[in-house]
């Protein structure tokens, strides 16, 4: 079984040398997504709210592009720039996963300027 590549116009393209996705038989691990919109490469927001949705925008079409969709996550990371935007993400977060959720870590990082939260999730496909 070999590893395929996930590639969508719909999401950003990598700046550096990884895939967007990688699916290997039915396991798809979506590489970390920012608020870059697709079509301009520029952030959308300038809040943890704005750019969450943007962030899920972009995971849902690697998501789609691999053949899965949210509902088929099992595992999901976030990266936040700062604690004080737990509470801001949490609300936002909760509007795009669906019961029962999937498995979640959070942790603090740095983030190129201007970006508040990356996210990256990881498929399993019926």
């Amino acid at each position: 079984m070999r590893r395929a590549e996930i590639k969508t116009a719909d999401a950003p393209q990598p700046v550096a040398k990884f895939s967007q996705g990688v699916r290997k038989g039915n396991i798809l691990q979506v590489a970390g997504q920012v608020a870059f919109d697709p079509k301009t490469g520029e952030i959308v927001g300038t809040t943890v709210a704005e750019q969450t949705r943007q962030t899920f925008a972009n995971l849902h079409a690697v998501l789609a592009a691999g053949g899965a969709s949210i509902d088929d996550v099992v595992m999901i990371r976030v990266y936040l720039t700062d604690t004080a935007h737990f509470a801001e993400l949490n609300e936002v977060y909760g509007e795009f996963v669906t019961e029962p959720a999937p498995a979640r870590t959070t942790v603090y990082v740095g983030l190129p300027a201007g970006l508040l939260v990356e996210i990256d999730a990881l498929a399993v496909v019926d």
